[in-house]
């Protein structure tokens, strides 16, 4: 490790004793360095940080954190989540509402949006809420309700929010699980009524689950995988697969 990245590295490691993450962008104006230097440090050799979207971090396995945006799940699969978040992007025209959801992968999907596309994104957790706020030319509208600190979402109060009034044009939805015969789950029980509920006002619906997440079944079950209208992963499923979604009519990217 050379000595400029290890002071880099050092200083970065301060700025998160005073809080949670900082943004790559913060992060590069702080050490008056480019973001690609930032990104290009923590990519190079294993550190006590990590990037997660457009957030620097404390490694999780190093601080002992065991909150829901510090778990293990946020550090899986990251080469995937965001070749996941690239094509995803693509899906995302100017003037459209579009309702994120609040799994691992959602925040590499904005990450990747874009600076110059005007969108509204509707969200109900923190974390993608924050990514959400670092695009120009977007729209934010955050669900409130109760706010849950181990999972950083937003539950309903009385039954109703915000999206009760709302009509997007895609919804971005994650999971932990993905069974031909179980349909898609989740292992978050608080998940369920938000996903169901931005399932049921969009007019399309969208997958994102890297391959990992295939054959898996959580506890929590809030939909069929046949209403999802499109299906977005990180390589070519097995071909069992590929005949449902072709069966199905749904559409799948990877």
């Amino acid at each position: 490790m050379s000595s400029r990245r290890t002071e880099r590295i050092y200083k970065l490691t301060q700025i998160l004793k005073d809080t949670d993450k900082v943004y790559v962008r913060d992060a590069a104006q702080q050490l008056n360095v480019s973001e690609m230097t930032i990104r290009r440090d923590l990519n190079a050799e294993p550190s006590s940080l990590i990037l997660l979207g457009g957030y620097i971090v404390t490694d999780p396995k190093v601080n002992g954190v065991n909150q829901y945006f510090f778990c293990e799940q946020q550090f899986k699969n990251i080469d995937e989540k965001r070749y996941i978040g690239q094509l995803a992007a693509q899906l995302i025209n100017d003037d459209e509402v579009i309702l994120f959801d609040s799994g691992t992968t959602v925040p590499f999907i904005i990450e990747s949006i874009p600076d110059e596309r005007c969108f509204t994104g509707i969200c109900y957790s923190l974390n993608t809420f924050m990514a959400l706020q670092e695009k120009p030319n977007c729209k934010v509208i955050l669900c409130g309700g109760e706010f849950k600190t181990s999972t950083h979402i937003f539950t309903t109060v009385g039954g109703h929010n915000e999206l009760h009034y709302l009509r997007p044009h895609k919804a971005f939805i994650s999971a932990a699980g993905v069974s031909l015969t179980q349909g898609v789950t989740t292992f978050i029980l608080d998940e369920i009524t938000l996903k169901t509920q931005a399932m049921a006002v969009a007019s399309q619906s969208i997958l994102v689950a890297d391959h990992n997440k295939f054959e898996q079944v959580r506890v929590g079950r809030f939909a069929s995988l046949d209403a999802f209208t499109c299906v977005v992963t990180d390589c070519q499923p097995d071909s069992d697969w590929q005949h449902y979604f072709k069966q199905q009519g749904t559409r799948l990217l990877f």
